[in-house]
């Protein structure tokens, strides 16, 4: 550390926190110069609060004209440090010694929080403005409180719940399509706000999107850090949460946060009726009936892996054993002694390639495309930052996690990434030697961009990589395959690799291809790109705001990112109710 620095550590962080907070407090107020607060190199980060949008603004020239504006129009007053939170603090951040505080404001909307982190001459290196809860919504009370002394025949909780989820005689406000987590979290913070919704799944069973996938399925990434809005898990859940458990999690959530839901229900499509503000969306239903609902906004939940992606692989069709998608893939228990390909090199491949050999299959795996591969633990955890260890609670963890700016976030992953393949040189070389080809994310940034960008590309080693540098699973590469054959493949080398199966693990179709196949070309021209980082705002894809479609939202991501942003998704859509 510097002597600057060294003596910047001298000064109190709580002095130097209140100190930016009551400047930029007063600069707001008389609609003084922003641009002295902020560090040249800066980013400010709104959620809801001040744009009501998600984005990124970079640079003090950009960010104090384009805060001004916007704290002017909201009303933005009494910004002030947050007693209630975790006191103002020295820490590091995307290597970068900085203060961190966690203040409070208003606007003409709603109470709002704001993470801010000063440099070491007090000037803001970062501030995140977020939207806390809406005046005039408070949340509602799950249930109604008991008629005592009413009619012993009157309906009871059940009678009343059975009622609201039929829907008969009214439409909900919001169609969710989707039930996996994205769209309970969803459904339960609309919920909280009083806002009629209604989800629906074409599985038979909620939570069967997780229960149904391959059987050695879970988690990969720590329990901490996965908790569910105003339901955490159990300190008995284990570290990495199983399918099965996660989908009786879901089941339980949708029953205790009293969300709506039919299962066995499809989705055919909806069009905008402009005259009537709503949408006419088709359904099909488990009787075999149709139903016509009449909502004002869908939200597509259908995740980052929605639709499968079975590419065309040239002479596949010659192959005479079984071909299925990672999506069909039960197991590997019908395998043992018989011959498998596993083409892709993601978390599906390898953790298909492992059942298999568990199961004494021989694997061969195929790879297309450079990967980059991360030992699950501790080097897969790093990146998780502020939801490691000991700390502040849940909550303001979400707070220090979302006041983390993508810039910034690149940054404190890059040098993660460079720790990372330190600490997993042992395998990575290993893989090397048995031809794998590794890569680590755009500017060697890691598996979070790369989620962020594609949902996929990346493998937290459970195992897999482990047995391909063994040689104990096969690998070969795509481009060395002259042609599939009746029994296997032939490669260029005029080798013969046997199979019995081949399974491709190639990954699913994005949210834009459910949007063309139910909305059709107009709407999905009109909406456009969903998911993957944008480089205008810095945030994703129309991804938890309104899109350029009226009435029609998206939700997807992690658990994480789903219990952090599905608030924000429903206060803008209570805003928008309760301006009719």
């Amino acid at each position: 550390m510097d002597s600057v620095d060294m003596a910047a550590e001298t000064r109190s962080p709580a002095a130097m926190a209140e100190a930016w907070a009551d400047a930029f407090s007063s600069a707001v107020a008389s609609g003084g110069e922003l641009s002295s607060l902020f560090a040249e190199d800066c980013y400010w980060r709104d959620l809801v609060a001040l744009t009501w949008s998600l984005r990124v603004f970079s640079g003090a020239a950009d960010i104090a004209p384009s805060l001004a504006a916007a704290a002017s129009k909201e009303g933005l007053r009494d910004f002030r440090l947050d007693d209630a939170r975790t006191p103002p603090q020295w820490v590091e951040r995307a290597g970068q010694r900085c203060v961190e505080a966690i203040a409070r404001f208003q606007t003409d909307a709603g109470d709002c929080v704001s993470v801010f982190r000063l440099d070491a001459n007090g000037k803001a290196w970062t501030l995140m403005t977020a939207l806390e809860a809406l005046a005039g919504a408070a949340p509602q009370p799950i249930a109604d409180a008991p008629d005592i002394g009413g009619e012993m025949d009157a309906p009871n909780w059940l009678d009343k719940r059975q009622a609201a989820q039929a829907f008969d005689g009214r439409n909900p406000t919001v169609l969710i399509v989707g039930g996996g987590h994205a769209g309970c979290t969803a459904a339960a913070e609309l919920g909280r706000l009083g806002i009629d919704t209604l989800v629906v799944d074409r599985m038979e069973r909620i939570g069967d999107n997780w229960r149904k996938r391959y059987h050695s399925l879970k988690l990969h990434n720590r329990t901490p850090i996965n908790h569910f809005p105003h339901l955490p898990f159990p300190a008995t859940f284990p570290a990495y949460i199983p399918k099965d458990k996660l989908a009786n999690w879901i089941e339980f959530y949708v029953d205790a946060m009293e969300i709506n839901f039919w299962t066995e229900a499809d989705f055919l499509g909806a069009e905008w009726d402009a005259d009537g503000n709503c949408w006419q969306a088709q359904l099909t239903l488990a009787n075999g009936t149709e139903r016509t609902l009449r909502p004002r906004h869908i939200i597509m939940a259908t995740s980052v892996s929605g639709t499968p992606n079975i590419p065309e692989v040239p002479a596949l069709d010659q192959f005479s054993g079984i071909v299925q998608h990672s999506s069909q893939f039960k197991g590997g228990q019908d395998w043992a002694g018989r011959n498998a390909l596993v083409i892709g090199t993601g978390t599906s491949a390898h953790d298909i390639a492992q059942h298999l050999h568990a199961h004494k299959a021989n694997v061969t795996v195929v790879q297309r495309s450079p990967t980059m591969i991360v030992n699950i633990d501790p080097s897969a955890q790093l990146y998780d930052g502020v939801y490691l260890g000991d700390g502040p609670p849940l909550a303001e963890r979400d707070l220090l996690n979302s006041g983390m700016p993508m810039p910034v976030v690149k940054r404190a992953h890059q040098i993660i990434t460079a720790q990372v393949k330190e600490i997993d040189a042992p395998l990575l070389t290993g893989l090397e030697a048995a031809g794998f080809r590794l890569e680590y994310g755009e500017d060697d940034s890691g598996w979070p961009i790369k989620y962020r960008q594609r949902g996929g590309g990346y493998y937290f080693n459970a195992g897999t990589s482990d047995l391909i540098a063994a040689r104990e699973i096969a690998l070969i590469q795509y481009a060395d395959i002259e042609t599939f054959t009746a029994d296997g493949v032939q490669m260029h080398s005029g080798a013969q690799i046997d199979a019995d199966l081949v399974v491709l693990a190639t990954g699913y179709k994005g949210q834009d291809y459910m949007t063309r196949q139910l909305f059709g070309d107009g709407v999905a021209d009109t909406v456009g790109k969903v998911w993957g980082l944008n480089p205008d705002t810095q945030e994703l894809n129309n991804m938890w705001t309104p899109t350029p479609q009226q009435g029609l939202w998206y939700t997807a991501g992690s658990l994480s990112q789903c219990r952090i942003y599905s608030k924000y998704l429903a206060m803008q859509i209570k805003r928008l109710e309760m301006l009719l």
